[in-house]
C-alpha cells in the first residue's frame, strides 16, 4: 500500500468550491456609535496641537475638530484671538480655529511688514479703526480709507474727508458712526460719518489735546489746564456742563464705560497725581491714582479694559495697570519700556495683549499680561527716529502711525 498522501486543497484538485467574495468594507469603527455630545467632551480634553492631528484622520474627525465650540476655551487663553476677559466674542462670524492659528502668529512675531502711506511733513497723527476704514488725521483732516475685502491691507486713496478745523487735529474718536475731534484751534468737531452734517464750537482757551464721546457726552481736555464735559442732547448740542480745573495740562482722556465717571491723565508737573478720576455728572474728583510718580511723568494715553481695570503709559517709561475699584484703587501689575523710551500709546485686546508704542525709531512692543518682559519687537522707522503716535490692531493686522507714514502688520502670513 503506498503512503497516504496529504490532503489537497480543492484549488489544486480543479477547485469544485466558489471562491471566497472578496472582504467588504471595513466595519465602522465603534468611535462613531457614540453621541456627537460625547464625542465633542472627548475632543474638549485635547490641546490645539491634538486637535490639529486629529483633523488630519479623515473628514468626519476634521470636521467635528473644527468646530468653534472646541476651540473657544484655547483662544480664550491666546493673544489677541477676539476673546475679552469677559468671554466676549469680539470678531464673532470669523472662524475660531483660524483665529487661533493667527494667533500664534502675533506670539512669535511672525508677520509681513509694509508702508501703506507716506507724506511729506512731519506730523502726529491719530487713527480709529472699525471694520471697513481706518480714519486717519492728517494736519486739520481726517481722512477714511477703507480697508481691503481681501485683508491685504487699505486703499491708497482716501473714501472720503471730514474737516472743520484751522489747525492740526491733535485727536479724535469714532463712537457709533460720529466722529469727535479736539484741534490745535481750541475747537471740537462732531461729524456724522454718513451723510453731511457737523457741528462745531469753540471749547478750549489752547489746543484740545484729547477728547472722548459716550452715552452723549463729549469729555476734553486742553493745554490749558482744564477738563470740560459737554452735551449732545437735543436742544443743548455744545452745550459746557462742567468745567474741571486740572492745574496741569490735560494730555489723555477716557469716560468709564459705565458712563458714571472719566479719568484724566495729565503733565505731572505740579504738585497732584497725574491719574485722576472725576464725576462725570458733577465734575467732582473722586480719587486719584498713585503717588510715586515723579516730576514730568505725564500720561499720555489711558484705555479702559473693563470699568474696573484701566491701563496708562506715558513719559516715566512704563505701562501701568490699575484695579480702579472703591475697595481696591491702585496698581496691580507694571511692564517696563527696555530702552527707557517714554511710551506714547497703548491698546489692549481687553484679555492677554497689549500694544504699545514708543518714542524712539517707531518701536512697537507686544506684550503678554501673564508675563513680565516684553514678548516682541518691531522697529518701524530705520534709521530716522519718530515716535509711535497711535496704534490700532484687529484680530490680523496691526497700523502703526510715525510721524511721516502709516506702517501695517499682517499677522496672517504662513
Amino acid at each position: 500500500m503506498g503512503r497516504k498522501g496529504s490532503p489537497r486543497s480543492p484549488q489544486a484538485e480543479g477547485g469544485s468550491r466558489a471562491a471566497s467574495p472578496p472582504p467588504s468594507s471595513s466595519p465602522p469603527s465603534p468611535l462613531w456609535v457614540l453621541p456627537e455630545e460625547l464625542l465633542l467632551l472627548i475632543c474638549s480634553y485635547l490641546d490645539a496641537q491634538a486637535l490639529g492631528r486629529l483633523g488630519q484622520v479623515c473628514r468626519r474627525l476634521r470636521f467635528l475638530s473644527s468646530r468653534d465650540l472646541l476651540w473657544r476655551r484655547i483662544a480664550r487663553g491666546c493673544l489677541n484671538s477676539g476673546f475679552t476677559q469677559l468671554g466676549t466674542d469680539l470678531e464673532a462670524g470669523i472662524p475660531v480655529k483660524e483665529r487661533v492659528k493667527v494667533s500664534q502668529n502675533w506670539r512669535h512675531g511672525r508677520c509681513q511688514r509694509e508702508t501703506v502711506l507716506k507724506w511729506k511733513c512731519n506730523l502726529m497723527p491719530w487713527m480709529e479703526l472699525d471694520r471697513e476704514y481706518l480714519y486717519l488725521s492728517q494736519a486739520e483732516n481726517i481722512q477714511a480709507y477703507r480697508l481691503c475685502l481681501d485683508g491685504t491691507g487699505l486703499q491708497r486713496h482716501p473714501q472720503a474727508i471730514f474737516s472743520g478745523h484751522q489747525e492740526d487735529v491733535c485727536r479724535f474718536v469714532l463712537v457709533n458712526s460720529h466722529i469727535v475731534s479736539g484741534g490745535g484751534d481750541g475747537n471740537i468737531v462732531l461729524h456724522k460719518i454718513h451723510g453731511s452734517y457737523s457741528f462745531k464750537f469753540s471749547a478750549h482757551e489752547q489746543e484740545v489735546n484729547c477728547v472722548d464721546f459716550q452715552g452723549g457726552l463729549i469729555v476734553s481736555g486742553s493745554r490749558d489746564r482744564t477738563a470740560k464735559v459737554w452735551s449732545l442732547s437735543a436742544g443743548r448740542v455744545g452745550q459746557c456742563l462742567h468745567t474741571v480745573q486740572t492745574e496741569d495740562r490735560v494730555w489723555s482722556i477716557a469716560i468709564s464705560p459705565l458712563l458714571s465717571s472719566f479719568v484724566t491723565g495729565t503733565a505731572c508737573c505740579g504738585h497732584t497725581s497725574p491719574l485722576r478720576i472725576w464725576d462725570l455728572e458733577s465734575g467732582q474728583l473722586l480719587t486719584c491714582l498713585g503717588t510715586d510718580f515723579h516730576r514730568g511723568a505725564g500720561v499720555l494715553d489711558v484705555f479702559y479694559e473693563t470699568p474696573s481695570l484701566l491701563l496708562s503709559c506715558g513719559y516715566d517709561t512704563y505701562i501701568r495697570y490699575w484695579d480702579i475699584r472703591t475697595s481696591t484703587r491702585k496698581c496691580v501689575q507694571e511692564w517696563e519700556e527696555p530702552h527707557d523710551s517714554a511710551l506714547y500709546c497703548i491698546r489692549s485686546d481687553k484679555n492677554h495683549m497689549i500694544a504699545s508704542g514708543s518714542s524712539y525709531y517707531g518701536v512697537v512692543r507686544l506684550w503678554d499680561k501673564r508675563q513680565t518682559r516684553c514678548l516682541q519687537s518691531f522697529h518701524l522707522s530705520s534709521p530716522t527716529s519718530s515716535p509711535v503716535y497711535c496704534l490700532r490692531f484687529s484680530t490680523t493686522h496691526l497700523y502703526a502711525a510715525l510721524a511721516s507714514a502709516l506702517h501695517v502688520l499682517d499677522f496672517t502670513a504662513p
